[in-house]
């Protein structure tokens, strides 16, 4: 899309990548519904390069259907002259990876569509080549990445259910920030520190092998979370004991060994970076393990849940989704991560297959 274009009020949606690299790339611009003067404006699509002109208003509060969202019409009140513009018959589809801008993806979701998201935005200040020359901040100013994170999260805010709960990773530095940012639309729970071992030193400060992830839901009444499926096995020297003396809530296993199941705990000192020989480990700089977010979508959803991740990078949300038992969707603006993502993916299919 042009600049040309922007300037016209058009925008380019999201669009799914086909598994094959080959395969043609459905590219839609958009235009909202009551700029109408602007439609005839717009050059032809073979001028845009793209498939389809679209002229609709946002989405209202239609929800998910078998991974598939009803069509979106154009209000059937709108002046005859307007009767020529172009229906758009918008479908989002779950288990889908969309190749664009998070926040133009996640304005055009549905109202209260979603059931859980996990979130590893671009860190400001963080110079990490993203591939084809795309780096991760592209913000001049602080102001500007606050303004971006709060427009993000008053979207995500909209699009999760009553019993939905979110997960932000972030970096110490404006993790304070953050905080203040999730408190606008949402109750924050808690802050989980996780050591990530990988870290680099420095010759007068203390080595950075930490980050953040909050975790804030939409209402504390109505939340979910499986404390039984996330509780950590613990070994005790001295345990509790009950009035008959017995180990309180030991468990004994066929060889002997003893341990007992706690309630898990705000600082993760278990979970490594993914390294090189590790089958889940791709090319990208951020990379979360997949037992970190197996953690949070376990704690906070059931089976048959949607989880969405704004920010997809290779897939490691949509892998473990898939690997629970619940539907995933995702925007990542470069298309090399998503190839890595549908690859991971495949690998999962072709063994589910083998089983």
């Amino acid at each position: 899309m042009t600049r040309e274009h922007s300037k016209k009020g058009a925008t380019e949606l999201p669009h799914p990548l086909m598994r094959n690299s080959n395969a043609p790339q459905n590219r839609t611009l958009f235009l909202e519904a009551d700029d109408w003067q602007r439609y005839s404006e717009i050059p032809s699509i073979d001028e845009l390069g793209c498939d389809n002109v679209t002229v609709h208003r946002p989405i209202g509060n239609e929800q998910f259907d078998d991974g598939r969202l009803d069509d979106e019409r154009l209000d059937e009140g709108r002046p005859d002259d307007h009767r020529a513009a172009e229906e758009h018959h918008e479908r989002w589809q779950a288990d889908r990876i969309y190749c664009g801008d998070a926040l133009a993806g996640l304005s055009r979701l549905p109202d209260q569509s979603v059931d859980l998201i996990f979130a590893d935005p671009p860190y400001f200040g963080l110079k990490k080549d993203y591939g084809s020359g795309k780096r991760s901040n592209p913000w001049k100013r602080l102001d500007e990445y606050i303004e971006w994170n709060r427009a993000w999260l008053a979207e995500a805010a909209r699009l999760l259910k009553p019993h939905g709960a979110i997960y932000v990773c972030c970096d110490w530095e404006y993790s304070g920030r953050l905080q203040e940012l999730l408190s606008e639309p949402f109750k924050v729970l808690n802050r989980i520190t996780w050591r990530r071992e990988k870290g680099r030193g420095a010759a007068k400060n203390w080595k950075n092998n930490m980050e953040d992830i909050w975790f804030a839901v939409v209402d504390s009444a109505q939340y979910i979370f499986n404390l039984e499926e996330v509780k950590f096995r613990k070994e005790i020297i001295a345990p509790y004991t009950t009035a008959d003396g017995k180990p309180k809530d030991w468990v004994e296993t066929d060889t002997g060994e003893r341990f007992r199941m706690t309630c898990p705990p705000n600082i993760w000192t278990d979970l490594t970076v993914p390294f090189w020989s590790m089958p889940e480990n791709t090319p990208h700089p951020t990379q979360k393990p997949e037992k970190l977010v197996e953690r949070c979508i376990l704690a906070s959803s059931h089976p048959g849940a949607l989880v969405l991740d704004p920010f997809m990078g290779s897939g490691t949300t949509a892998a473990v989704a898939r690997r629970l038992g619940r539907r995933f969707i995702g925007f990542e603006t470069n298309e090399d991560y998503i190839r890595l993502a549908l690859k991971r993916l495949d690998r999962m299919e072709q063994m589910e297959q083998m089983d």
